[in-house]
């Protein structure tokens, strides 16, 4: 971590915040030279909490789960770009699979994760080592009894536990890598039979059992100290207190579980509370991170209601918002826009074939709430939906009424800043337009949050037309890094070549853009939307955005009018980011865009020139789109660029149309 870096996160820390980060890195230091008791007290041999749904679900395709696990027995992962990683089995927990280079075991809370050269591509180090693959070895012996399956359950974690001893590597690090890997530990744990299961049998299975139960009391201990706080109290710390608050009920084994249980829930309740606001959106402004935290709730939820101990009606009512907004943000194809970071972490990975995570949420919401438009949303009944609510989840399932359905739940999130625009929804004929006029991100850091104000997505009949390009990167790359969370990568304006906030690290904003929704109108003839930012204040001549969305919805036309107030002279880049299905010919400012049976006449503002870019790398990135993470393929980019002085009106004109 160079110094300037150092500085700039210091710069986002309160008072309190230093005392407690130099708090931390006394004890550290303390645990380091072994001043520090680290030997766990033994467990309690009492029984075990009851799992998240009463009576286990069987009703699934076997094959399924038999040559997911036959793939992990092979030595075959899926992390991230490399969907058949070769790890072998048990794996080199500590060697990253991108680079091959091997971690060191040095103390864990000291060890500078972020250093590629010294650990390699932490993210993929971290993925296997939150064990989903230890739930879908569990799943297949559950489901058939093999004993190949729980034999390599014990495998796994018992190579863990070989080459990860606590408190050392890059396995010690990470408190929300704990809690993560405690989830997917629980879920193996009554998989497997819970106190009763076989795996534990004999003098060879009560040492393996002891030699689990120490490594969850040592998470459960790393966790409670060093938990996320002040300006990194996102998701992070919601997942921390998750994990925590699963394995104390899961395991109520020690003296400390008791008080760890009621603290985690208590400190869960609020920050989920805090964190989502009353429109239902998470205010990281990441619409993956608020999909991650919707699961969060939802495992904390079920097992704390088949542990007698559930949470109160405020908690539910904020994840049925949370739900309604990704309903309402989801076109009638099934896509959601790719807002702010998405690094594909998955809370626990039931399904080992899932590819469409939103679709899965809204179906077990559906099921929780009894809830119509949810149902019409999810399409189906998935496999992590069974997993989570039990074989009668189906019927449930099946037997709510549609009625007459609304859609879309809201159009409005005015916390958030996203509106929703367009005409005609649930049709094949549908347009839909949702447009940001949110903060950057949460907290003084805004970690997960791209520059991205005034930013707007467009969907025609169900396909995708302009979006966000998405994330691609995230501790390494940092070229890569900047231009994804950049304000290039939006269809936005762009001013003198500089972001609308300023970045200070891969996860950290030092000046952040002020965006206002100013006014938004529906009338059965139009909807009008209009919002500004301050981003562009900073420079030597202050430049304020202005933005109008006017969409027609008789003619499907969409107007969009960029006002740059200010003066002294500019340059502008006015960008559009088409999905990468779409055919994009540019002619001076006439440009047709075309995708399926979709076809759009764009009219770019006369005082610009057309550039179209496609996989273009240097002097700086353009034309790309990540739709998974370290994962980027070529799409096409029109920027409309040119100089103005003083105040300027930039209109840009598109005609919708389909092709019968």
């Amino acid at each position: 971590m160079s110094l300037k870096w150092k500085l700039h996160r210091l710069s986002a820390m309160s008072g309190w915040e230093v005392g407690y980060r130099v708090k931390q890195r006394v004890q550290a230091s303390v645990e380091q030279f072994g001043l520090h008791s680290s030997v766990p007290p033994a467990p309690a041999r009492d029984r075990t909490g009851a799992p998240w749904v009463a009576t286990l679900p069987t009703a699934f395709n076997i094959d399924k789960y038999r040559r997911a696990a036959d793939e992990i027995l092979a030595g075959r992962f899926p992390v991230f770009a490399m969907p058949a990683a070769a790890l072998g089995f048990p794996p080199q927990w500590n060697r990253d699979p991108k680079t091959g280079r091997q971690a060191p075991l040095r103390f864990g809370k000291t060890l500078n994760y972020r250093d590629e050269s010294l650990v390699g591509d932490i993210k993929y180090l971290w993925e296997p080592s939150r064990h989903a693959q230890l739930v879908t070895l569990a799943q297949a012996w559950h489901l058939t009894r093999e004993q190949k399956y729980q034999d390599g359950c014990r495998t796994l974690l018992e190579s863990w536990f070989d080459q990860c001893p606590y408190p050392s590597g890059v396995h010690w690090t990470s408190s929300l890598e704990h809690a993560i890997r405690l989830v997917n530990w629980s879920f193996a744990w009554h998989l497997l039979g819970g106190d009763a299961a076989p795996v534990f049998e004999g003098a060879a299975g009560e040492a393996f059992r002891q030699r689990w139960l120490t490594s969850v009391y040592q998470h459960c201990e790393f966790i409670a100290g060093h938990f996320s706080r002040y300006s990194s109290a996102n998701n992070h710390l919601l997942g921390e207190l998750m994990g925590l608050f699963i394995a104390s009920l899961t395991w109520p084994l020690w003296k400390r579980s008791r008080r760890w249980k009621n603290m985690s829930q208590r400190e869960l309740e609020h920050e989920a509370l805090l964190q989502i606001a009353s429109d239902g959106v998470n205010r990281e402004q990441a619409n993956w991170y608020h999909h991650e935290v919707a699961d969060m709730m939802i495992v904390s939820g079920l097992i704390a209601r088949a542990n007698g101990c559930d949470f109160g009606a405020a908690y539910w009512d904020r994840l049925r918002g949370m739900l309604q907004y990704i309903a309402s943000i989801m076109d009638s194809g099934g896509q959601v826009p790719n807002f702010g970071d998405a690094d594909d972490a998955i809370i626990a990975r039931l399904d080992p074939d899932a590819t469409d995570v939103y679709r899965s949420l809204l179906a077990t919401g559906a099921v929780l709430f009894d809830c119509a438009e949810l149902k019409f949303k999810a399409g189906h009944l998935d496999d992590k939906t069974r997993w989570l609510l039990g074989d009668a989840a189906a019927g449930k399932f099946q037997a709510i009424e549609m009625g007459n359905v609304s859609l879309p739940v809201r159009k409005d999130f005015p916390d958030a800043g996203y509106y929703i625009l367009g005409d005609r929804f649930e049709t094949d004929r549908e347009v839909r337009i949702v447009a940001d006029a949110g903060p950057l991100g949460y907290l003084s850091i805004a970690a997960h949050g791209h520059a991205d104000a005034l930013s707007f997505t467009l969907s025609v009949g169900g396909r995708e037309i302009l979006i966000d390009p998405g994330t691609y990167a995230y501790h390494t790359n940092r070229m890569w890094r900047d231009y994804f969370k950049g304000t290039s990568a939006h269809n936005t304006v762009r001013v003198d070549g500089v972001d609308q906030s300023v970045s200070g690290g891969n996860f950290l904003w030092i000046k952040h853009a002020q965006a206002q929704a100013i006014a938004i109108e529906r009338t059965p003839l139009a909807d009008r939307w209009i919002a500004s930012h301050d981003g562009y204040s900073r420079l030597k001549h202050p430049v304020t955005h202005r933005r109008e969305l006017l969409f027609e919805k008789e003619s499907s036309r969409l107007q969009v009018t960029d006002e740059l107030l200010g003066s002294g002279s500019h340059d502008v880049e006015v960008l559009w980011h088409f999905a990468e299905q779409c055919n994009v010919l540019a002619n001076g400012r006439d440009v047709r865009v075309s995708s399926g049976n979709v076809l759009i006449s764009m009219m770019l503002p006369k005082e610009l020139h057309c550039d179209v870019h496609r996989g273009v790398e240097r002097p700086q990135p353009s034309g790309w789109i990540s739709r998974s993470f370290d994962s980027k393929v070529p799409t096409t980019t029109l920027v409309a660029r040119g100089r103005i002085d003083g105040a300027a009106r930039l209109v840009t004109r598109f005609v919708l149309d389909f092709i019968d």
